[in-house]
């Protein structure tokens, strides 16, 4: 099920290494390894609200946890440009234990926490199944016997 194929380029680079994180993270022999390090990100973030200005993959992983995002509505939007704080705040919902952090993650860091939650949105929408191959048109040459096979060559 690859509901959003496209990825807009806005998040590009810092969908990659969210995605790298939290792939690299989810151990099937360590099944507590995400849950873990999340936890403990949220930890030092509670601790340190603006700890993750400037790495939105990180703030994006320590949120992920805390929020929770209406994204069959959010889809709706048109995401390919960039959307405004407004626009996306309206789907979001925050845990009762992270509103004073996420209050001033917002205050101070805005854009980082709408690219955050932007990731998380299109990370639960993911589908890491590969696409399909598309066949070409063309004909494959497989022997000599062709009419443009030069043999003074």
């Amino acid at each position: 099920m690859q509901t959003e194929k496209n990825l807009p380029d806005y998040l590009n680079d810092d969908f990659s290494m969210y995605l790298e994180n939290m792939v690299s993270l989810a151990d099937p022999e360590n099944p507590d390894l995400l849950a873990n390090y999340l936890s403990n990100l949220f930890t030092q973030l509670k601790a340190s609200p603006l700890l993750f200005t400037g790495m939105v993959d990180q703030l994006a992983m320590a949120i992920s946890t805390k929020i929770r995002i209406d994204s069959k509505n959010l889809a709706l939007l048109d995401l390919t440009l960039e959307p405004s704080w407004e626009e996306v705040k309206a789907f979001v919902g925050v845990h009762a234990e992270a509103r004073a952090c996420i209050t001033e993650i917002m205050s101070h860091a805005e854009h980082d926490l709408k690219i955050a939650i932007l990731l998380i949105h299109f990370y639960a929408r993911y589908d890491a199944t590969p696409l399909k191959a598309e066949e070409d048109d063309f004909d494959q040459v497989d022997s000599y016997d062709s009419d443009d096979f030069d043999e003074n060559y």
